[in-house]
C-alpha cells in the first residue's frame, strides 16, 4: 500500500497564485469608481477649456474696445496755443505788439475733432491770467448748436453755432495741421462777443448726444446774443464772466452776462 502525501510548500503556492489571480480582477464596484473618476476628469477639462476661451475672448474684445475708443481717439486730438494781442489787429511779432503797448498773452487749449459726426470738442484750461475762466466747448455742425461748460461755475449754456467765427470741422483741422507743422505761426488778435442768459434748459436730449453727454447733471441756460435783444444797453451787464478760446486764426472771447 502506498500512501500519497502532498507538499505543504507547494499547496501555499498554489494559494497564493490564486489569490493574486483574484486580486487582478477587478470587481464591479472598483470599475464603477474608475468610470466614475474619468467622467469626473473629462468634466473638469472641458470646463476649463471653456474658461480658457472666455477669457481669452474677454481679453480680445476688451483690448479692440481699449483701442478703438481710446488709442484711436487720440489721433484726432491736438494740443496746441496760440499768441495774441487783446487789440483787434494782427501782430507781426513780438518785438512790434510791445512796441505798441499790447504785450502778446498766451492760450492754449486741447481740440478734438469728430469729421464724421461734424463736431469739434475743445478743451480750455485754467489760463495764466485770471481774467478768463477754464471751459469745456461743443460745436455741433448738424444741430448747429454750440455749448459751453465754464468749469469754474459748473453750468452749460446754449447758443446757436456762430459759423461767421467758427470753423468747420475740415478747416479746423487743416488749420491744427498747419499749425502743428510750423507751417503757419498763430500770432493773433482777440474778437469779443457778448452774451446774456435768457432761459433754463430742461430737456437735454433735444440738444445731441456731444451736448447732452457735456451738459448732463448740470444746471443749462440758453444764451442769446446781446446785440439781436431789443432794448438791452450794454450798461444792464451784470455778473458776467469771459471764456476765451480759438477755433479760427483769431482768438474768441464769449461774455456771459446772467
Amino acid at each position: 500500500m502506498v500512501k500519497v502525501t502532498f507538499n505543504s510548500a507547494l499547496a501555499q503556492k498554489e494559494l497564493k497564485k490564486g489569490e493574486k489571480d483574484e486580486a487582478l480582477i477587478p470587481q464591479e464596484g472598483d470599475v464603477e469608481e474608475v468610470v466614475r473618476v474619468r467622467q469626473q476628469s473629462w468634466a473638469w477639462c472641458w470646463c476649463m477649456c471653456l474658461g480658457l476661451a472666455f477669457m481669452l475672448s474677454g481679453v480680445v474684445v476688451g483690448g479692440a474696445y481699449l483701442y478703438k475708443h481710446y488709442i484711436m481717439e487720440e489721433e484726432g486730438v491736438y494740443f496746441c496755443g496760440v499768441s495774441y494781442s487783446e487789440e483787434r489787429y494782427m501782430i507781426p511779432d513780438d518785438d512790434d505788439a510791445e512796441e505798441h503797448g499790447a504785450p502778446l498773452k498766451r492760450l492754449d487749449e486741447r481740440v478734438r475733432i469728430l469729421e464724421s459726426e461734424q463736431v469739434e470738442l475743445i478743451s480750455v484750461p485754467v489760463p495764466e491770467f485770471s481774467d478768463s475762466n477754464a471751459a469745456e466747448i461743443v460745436h455741433d455742425f448738424v444741430l448747429r448748436l454750440t455749448a459751453y461748460l465754464d468749469l469754474s461755475l459748473n453750468k452749460c449754456y446754449i447758443t446757436p453755432l456762430n459759423t461767421s467765427v467758427v470753423m468747420p470741422p475740415r478747416d479746423l483741422l487743416d488749420l491744427l495741421i498747419n499749425i502743428k507743422a510750423g507751417t503757419y505761426l498763430p500770432h493773433s488778435y482777440m474778437v469779443r462777443e457778448q452774451m446774456v442768459v435768457t432761459e433754463k434748459v430742461e430737456d437735454l436730449e433735444q440738444l445731441g448726444y456731444s451736448i447732452y453727454m457735456l451738459c448732463k447733471d448740470k444746471d443749462t441756460y440758453k444764451l442769446q446774443r446781446r446785440d439781436t435783444i431789443p432794448g438791452i444797453q450794454k450798461r444792464e451787464a451784470h455778473n458776467c464772466h469771459k471764456i476765451r478760446h480759438f477755433e479760427n486764426k483769431f482768438v474768441l472771447e464769449t461774455l456771459i452776462c446772467e
